[in-house]
């Protein structure tokens, strides 16, 4: 039998798309030949994903995981895109976004969750590939975040979930310092919710970005002028709208959704006193869109297409 070298996988592998168990098992079964290693992916209908690959994935789901981790826990969110929302229904396809977010936890970017192993022996990418495949459109893992405490929580909020844990929006808090866990995990999924709503650009004013600052500046400066302000007070004027803009889209400033009357940093502040915890803090936080960032295309309505077929 010939020897199949990670060179001849690899070769196979860019010529097919497929993934690498899938290829290696060919290449073994076919006794080393590429052309005959081909067929034998497109008999078991392997090498058609790669003819999906070039196709816009912008439905799909978001996951979220947590789990504690000692005194803190650890939280981790993913973006698994497909072509349709149709896909998003699928069993399968809910849980792989599920199984993506677990390793999430223990693998820090979407190469590395690429890289990992399943409990099946493969690899995310291969699976996504076997995948792809099976449901007949292509797929990706898009984005993945992770959130880590030493002491405390990090809550979770999925927002129009299709079954727990995966929906179109997730969002993962991280509340680091001493205090009960239960009060803490319930804080936490009340600011999660207030994020999935708001959508903040930064935790702080200081981690704002400066771009975005500097991009609503140029439209505030020129909107004053289309207003006719005079030229001596358009950076004042300006100045006091950035610092609005700044509180809008903060999330320590902003009023707290569900009770407007105080600021998410205040929450905070008055959860810590109630629960006797000095230290207590807004640590960090995520939220994964779906599709967001992602140029749809608009095209056939797939759910119609297979209703139409079931039908005849």
């Amino acid at each position: 039998m010939a020897e199949i070298t990670a060179a001849l996988v690899k070769e196979l592998r860019e010529r097919s798309g497929v993934g690498m168990m899938d290829c290696k098992k060919a290449l073994q079964e076919t006794d080393g030949d590429i052309t005959a290693a081909i067929d034998w992916l497109r008999a078991k209908g392997l090498s058609k994903a790669a003819k999906k690959a070039d196709r816009v994935a912008a439905e799909g789901l978001v996951a979220v995981a947590t789990r504690e981790d000692g005194k803190g826990e650890i939280g981790a969110a993913i973006e698994f895109n497909a072509e349709t929302d149709f896909v998003a229904r699928n069993d399968l396809f809910q849980d792989a976004a599920k199984s993506f977010a677990q390793l999430g936890l223990e693998h820090h970017t979407v190469e590395a969750i690429h890289g990992a192993t399943l409990e099946s022996g493969s690899t995310v990418q291969d699976e996504v590939t076997r995948l792809i495949a099976t449901i007949g459109e292509n797929m990706q893992l898009r984005r993945a975040a992770r959130l880590s405490v030493d002491e405390g929580v990090v809550a979770s909020y999925v927002h129009n979930a299709v079954s727990p844990g995966v929906g179109r929006i997730g969002v993962l808090v991280a509340l680091e310092g001493a205090g009960d866990k239960a009060a803490l995990r319930e804080l936490g999924r009340k600011i999660a919710m207030h994020v999935a709503a708001t959508a903040p650009l930064s935790l702080n004013t200081d981690d704002l970005d400066p771009a975005a600052v500097e991009k609503e500046r140029a439209v505030l400066t020129e909107k004053a002028r289309e207003e006719g302000r005079p030229e001596n007070m358009i950076d004042k004027i300006v100045s006091g709208q950035i610092a609005k803009f700044q509180k809008d889209v903060v999330l320590s400033k902003q009023p707290f959704v569900m009770n407007p009357d105080v600021t998410v940093e205040q929450l905070v502040a008055d959860t810590a006193k109630e629960l006797g915890s000095s230290n207590l803090k807004l640590a960090g936080f995520v939220r994964l869109a779906l599709g967001e960032g992602v140029e749809k295309v608009e095209g056939p309505d797939f759910a119609a297409e297979v209703a139409s077929m079931t039908a005849g």
